[in-house]
Formats: C-alpha cells, structure tokens, sequence
C-alpha cells in the first residue's frame, strides 16, 4: 500500500459559530461556509468521515485494508482525528473525559486527549491553558454554578505559531479568538462544555452546558506550558519530538531537501505538510501543498519527504 491524500470532512455554520474563513484563505480549502470552523483532515468519526481521492470513506479504507494500513500494533478502532481548526472568536470553556470514564458513562467511547499546534495567531494573542495556581476542586463547582464566576478560575497564555500544547485528558481549555492550529486527538468526539461567555443564537437560544461530567473529569492539579519540542538532527533536516504520550506521538519534521523515513509495519503514520513538496514511496510519487493531510499505511515501504519546509507527523503513541 502506499501514502494518499485525504479529503476533509468540515464542521461548520451553526455548529462552529465561533468559526472563520481561514482555512480557506491559508489553504484553500473549499470550505462551505464563512463559519467553518474545523478541517477533520484525517476522520474516521460517523458522519464526518475523511475521504481519499476516489470518494472512499476512511472507515471503509480501514475495513478493507486491515493490518496492511493500521499496523500490527494498532487494534481494530481506529484510534487517532486529524484536523485543522480556525477561531474567529473564542471557543466555549471546555474538558475532555479520559477512556475509563468514556467507557463507563459514554457507551464505551474513546476518551479524549488532544495537542494544538499553533499555525498562525496574531501578536498577543492567547487561549485558555488549565486553572490558575491554588484553584480547588471546591472552588472550582461554586463557579461553575455561577456561570461568568468561572472566568477567574482559567489560566491564560499567550502563544505563538509554532508553540505546541500538550492537553490530557481532564485538562479545561478554550482555543482564543484570531488562532489557527493543528490538531491531533483522540478518535473521539466528546466535549463537555463548562461555559460558553454567554454567547447565545440569533433565536436567544445559549448552547448546553454540561456542569456535572465537567467537574467529574476535570483535573485541578495539572500545570502545563506550551513547548517547541527536544529536536535531534536526521538525515535530510531535523525531527522535533513535540509530545510522546500513550495516546500518540507528534513530531515536526523541518525537511531540507530530501529526508527518508523508516518503515513502520506495527503502525501508521498521519502527515500534515505545512509547506509543497513531494513524498516518494517504493513504486510512486505523491505531490502535496500547504494544508494537505497524507495518510501513511503501516505497509507502505521506502517513504522519502522531499520538500523544503515542515510537516507535522502524528502516529499511535507508545506505552
């Protein structure tokens, strides 16, 4: 088997109000709307399933390609969601549950840890990253009862493109207005929201809040900073390991010219190139721009990326 290029499922109008055009004007993605807020660039969620070039949904491509594209090491739920996300305004306040309390209150889904990219923000420009020091389970339910009361509980930090942030499962967050980013999550399409900042529809209408599984699954006690990665030198340029987790790995991969890649039959391998080039394997030649996401079969052999830029590599994380 060997690499292709996914076409994007888009989340959009009514249900990313918070979202932009972006991904359109950065990619050229042909989005539906001037509200579309995420590109599930590599997706195999129900309903919002990627598709390669000759239509064929992601879950089907699974289904049909077995180990050959999964890996032996990858079970048969698919475990990782690609996307690219542009903020027009600020996102809700929100967390994630982890996968025993997904398996035990959500009909045995997938929980949900996740890492941002920061691709382009203006200067200043911030997103809520966890609670502020000394901030109580306690203190934290008496404001989320009293909605606004919870804004000065969040912990804000300012970001800048290339800032990678790690954010487990059980960590509260809210992507900021005017941002751009990179996303790799879990397969899982779980969101509990704690406050929206009174937004409401043109009917008056607020969107729910979920105030009990936020508290449930919220971790008080994580502190986190945004990283830029520990780089080591390979052939062909530089490959910055920005998270390692059980969940999956993530690595930039600043490509001069030509850099090889080594075979990988126990997992896949998920490829958004920030920059054109071309990516050889053992038969063939893909060309990619800015924007696009590749699909790396476990079975694909002699993988080379020849470009001049970087490239964003997530894959199966490790125990």
């Amino acid at each position: 088997m060997h690499p292709f290029i996914m076409t994007p499922a888009y989340r959009h109008g009514a249900e990313t109000p918070w979202g932009g055009d972006a991904l359109r004007t950065v990619f050229g993605k042909p989005i539906p709307d001037d509200t579309t807020g995420e590109s599930l660039e590599i997706s195999a969620l129900p309903g919002l399933c990627s598709r390669d070039a000759q239509g064929r949904p992601l879950d089907q491509l699974l289904h049909e390609g077995g180990t050959a594209l999964r890996g032996t090491g990858v079970g048969e739920t698919f475990p990782l969601l690609v996307k690219l996300i542009h903020a027009r305004v600020r996102l809700s306040v929100q967390v994630h549950p982890n996968n025993a309390y997904a398996a035990i209150h959500e009909k045995g889904k997938l929980g949900k840890t996740e890492a941002w990219v920061v691709l382009d923000a203006a200067p200043g420009a911030q997103l809520v990253y966890g609670l502020r020091p000394g901030i109580t389970g306690e203190q934290l339910a008496q404001a989320a009862a009293n909605g606004p009361a919870l804004e000065d509980c969040l912990r804000w930090v300012t970001v800048s493109p290339g800032d990678a942030l790690f954010i487990p499962a059980g960590t509260v967050h809210a992507i900021g207005e005017g941002i751009l980013l990179y996303e790799i999550q879990q397969s899982s399409d779980l969101t509990y929201r704690f406050w929206d900042w009174g937004w409401r529809d043109a009917q008056g209408n607020p969107r729910a809040l979920h105030l009990k599984q936020a508290l449930d699954v919220s971790d008080v006690s994580l502190r986190l900073s945004p990283t830029r990665g520990v780089s080591k030198p390979v052939t062909g340029g530089t490959r910055v390991r920005l998270i390692e987790d059980q969940a999956f790995t993530l690595d930039r991969l600043e490509v001069a010219g030509s850099m090889p890649l080594e075979d990988s039959p126990e997992r896949f391998r998920l490829i958004t190139a920030l920059c054109g080039g071309r990516i050889a394997f053992s038969g063939g030649m893909l060309g990619f721009k800015p924007g696009d996401s590749m699909f790396v079969p476990a079975s694909a052999k002699g993988i080379d990326l020849k470009c001049e830029g970087a490239l964003l590599m997530a894959a199966p994380g490790v125990e």
